[in-house]
């Protein structure tokens, strides 16, 4: 039998499931417009940096580097689990206790082989267990993995004859947010002889975007920590809300990573013992670059979260980046995004992905021709 108050009762029942169909509908929207939509952007913003003088971007290098040590804090959530999320973060680059113990060999460059004739620092847990190697007229590739803080690090160590051949690629040659592909087939399109994931530039609205010097974004993200890649093959750390990202390519600017922190500048360690990647855990999968001197460069992966490998914390990654001879040294995306690929191989052993566990990302860092 129908009542007045039945009838009132069944109207708000209606109500109430329509809002909520409506409510369901818009956050399923939002979730497939964040994670997985592809949108590919428009033109780049700007052209090449080519015209710019070497010296420029070194002066503006060192002026940034300084300034950066100041930043505030940005940190990026672990969101470990979906492919179009981070496991690092970019917290301020705060300076650290300075040098630490030297746990490997170290990597010397021609401009500090004559001032350490005494020798290369060694310990037997850091002594590297296998190595590999490429060489050509223009690049030479060596590849060791070492054993350190119980966790598998795996180091290319790259002498170029010019800057040129360090280079960033889009995954699937386009500029876009959920534009994604697994490091090795970005590197294989590209004919990348070494690579390693970027900087998932795709998971943020912001942070400036330069590669290859062209400029992408030029959002800022204020106190975001940035390694910049200067035509002359020098490293910089700025603050983006220190310098604008067209000023950076006016100075020579050729790439931009946009992740962090920074762990070595200027030759010391900038991370604290207790520093970390906003929800991360301390032992986790880690992609850096770093360079020893303008076109000697080292690219570090270090394995985690399984039984064979625990994984490094920033600081012990950055620890073992000064052991090595590095001056400037840049923590990229980490966790499951973090693989190796050399020589038409993968390298590590990824923990990203199914499958194969190699997950897909939106960027990469590469030495080709």
């Amino acid at each position: 039998m129908y009542t007045a108050e039945g009838g009132k009762m069944l109207k708000k029942h209606r109500t109430l499931t329509a809002c909520l169909m409506i409510l369901f509908i818009f956050t399923s929207y939002v979730m497939m417009d964040t994670f997985f939509i592809k949108r590919v952007y428009g033109d780049e913003l700007t052209g090449s940096s080519e015209s710019i003088t070497s010296e420029q971007g070194q002066d503006l290098s060192a002026e940034q580097s300084d300034q950066s040590s100041q930043a505030d804090q940005f940190n990026l959530e672990d969101t470990e689990g979906s492919g179009n999320m981070h496991d690092g973060s970019s917290d301020g680059g705060h300076r650290g206790p300075g040098k630490g113990h030297k746990p490997g060999n170290r990597m010397r460059s021609e401009d500090d082989a004559d001032s350490s004739q005494g020798g290369t620092e060694n310990s037997a847990q850091g002594s590297a267990v296998s190595s590999d190697s490429y060489t050509d007229d223009n690049i030479s590739i060596t590849l060791k993995s070492y054993r350190e803080n119980d966790t598998t690090i795996y180091v290319a160590d790259v002498n170029v004859s010019s800057p040129e051949y360090l280079k960033t690629a889009l995954a699937q040659g386009s500029y876009g947010r959920n534009v994604t592909e697994k490091t090795s087939d970005i590197a294989k399109s590209v004919g990348a002889i070494l690579a390693v994931n970027g900087d998932y530039y795709g998971a943020q609205e912001k942070g400036y975007v330069i590669r290859n010097g062209t400029l992408y974004r030029d959002t800022a993200i204020s106190g975001q920590e940035d390694l910049v890649i200067y035509s002359d093959g020098s490293f910089g750390i700025i603050n983006e809300g220190e310098v604008s990202a067209q000023k950076l390519i006016e100075s020579g600017a050729v790439q931009t990573l946009s992740f962090g922190p920074a762990l070595i500048m200027n030759g010391n360690i900038s991370v604290t013992e207790n520093e970390e990647v906003g929800k991360a855990t301390a032992s986790n999968p880690r992609t850096a670059v770093g360079m020893i001197s303008k076109t000697h460069y080292v690219f570090v992966v270090s394995d985690g979260r399984t039984d064979e490998s625990a994984g490094l914390s920033l600081y012990e990654l950055a620890r073992f980046m000064d052991s090595i001879g590095v001056k400037t040294a840049y923590n990229l995306d980490g966790g499951g995004s973090s693989t190796m690929y050399f020589n038409g191989s993968i390298v590590n052993n990824p923990t990203g992905g199914m499958g194969s566990k190699e997950r897909s990302v939106s960027d990469i860092v590469y030495i080709g021709k």
